[in-house]
């Protein structure tokens, strides 16, 4: 029984099939992060695929401050809406759901990019490999810093609703500032943004609360969990869980699974789903539909995942970046 066309729900928008196509960076917006006629039809092309009912669009920056990398895509202001208007519309065109990433990169923008000094939640270099950021300490971040950031999740999410996105994604993986805050290896804080759990996530808890505030009930909202950092010291599956647990009573309608400090690779893995230990884990322990991604080559490995019950959907990343018509 092919599984792979159910049509499924990540709160009230309807998604045609288990596959979605999960946030991957292009940079192929201009410098100031504008959408342009490349970044459509790369997009366009991807909706194409029938396999695909919903596209998660690469990270978008939700202020100059959090910029990751040049040519990043934009959500930090109002002159970005025409430009994703169009992208969205285009996407809508072949019948595909789409949701917005939003993202802040805090200690991974690196000077040359912002222009500023970059924002952590403490002055600890990344430990990631490759190398994120500068390689220079960045600022730990005081209490008003961290409000000017959750406004900054608000005010995006309140364009990508404008914009006409089915929803959005808020980042929390891959070493960018949520993460930093949800890792306790790049978290040191004292205060009551660091130490235990609950408190490393407490700005989560903030952007969550303050972006449903803003964009109401019936807005879908997923989370991209780096669950665990593959790092000694670092976040584990039980961190993971637990983390899970918090971020789904907070209302949300979808967790998308990944890593964190290890980022999107786990070290020694390579077989379809290498991140299942997590998502069939939290799949036990929370109501949330849970998007796992990671290894998947085929139809035939996203069929066996589905049929073992490690997750309710699965994201193809590197085989869709590479070929529009993957799968065809």
């Amino acid at each position: 029984m092919n599984r792979l066309k159910d049509t499924m729900k990540i709160g009230n928008v309807e998604v045609n099939g288990r596959i979605i196509m999960p946030p991957m960076g292009t940079y192929k917006c201009d410098a100031d992060g504008f959408v342009t006629d490349e970044v459509i039809e790369y997009y366009k092309k991807r909706a194409k695929n029938p396999h695909i009912g919903l596209i998660i669009t690469e990270h978008t920056y939700i202020a100059q401050r959090g910029k990751a990398k040049a040519n990043q895509m934009s959500i930090a202001d109002d002159s970005k809406i025409p430009g994703l208007k169009k992208l969205v519309a285009a996407i809508h065109e072949e019948d595909t759901k789409v949701f917005a990433q939003l993202n802040f990169g805090g200690s991974a923008s690196p000077r040359e990019v912002t222009g500023s000094e970059p924002l952590a939640p403490s002055a600890v270099i990344l430990p990631t490999t490759p190398l994120m950021g500068d390689n220079i300490p960045p600022k730990e971040m005081e209490k008003e810093e961290i409000a000017e950031v959750v406004q900054k999740f608000v005010e995006a999410a309140r364009r990508a609703k404008k914009i006409g996105y089915d929803g959005i994604e808020i980042h929390s993986a891959h070493a960018y500032l949520l993460n930093q805050f949800y890792s306790s290896l790049t978290n040191k804080r004292i205060d009551e943004y660091g130490g235990n759990l609950e408190n490393r996530l407490r700005i989560h808890k903030e952007v969550l609360r303050a972006v449903r505030a803003e964009v109401g009930p019936d807005y879908p909202i997923s989370v991209r969990l780096g669950g665990y950092d593959e790092m000694e010291g670092g976040n584990t599956l039980a961190d993971a869980v637990a983390a899970a647990k918090i971020l789904a009573s907070e209302g949300i309608e979808l967790l998308s699974l990944t890593g964190g400090m290890c980022r999107y690779i786990r070290k020694g893995h390579n077989e379809p789903g290498y991140f299942s230990d997590m998502s069939e884990a939290i799949r036990k322990t929370v109501d949330v539909p849970v998007l796992l991604t990671g290894g998947v080559k085929t139809l035939e490995d996203a069929q066996k995942l589905i049929d073992e019950d490690v997750a309710d959907f699965i994201g193809v990343g590197r085989p869709l970046l590479a070929n529009a018509d993957w799968m065809m």
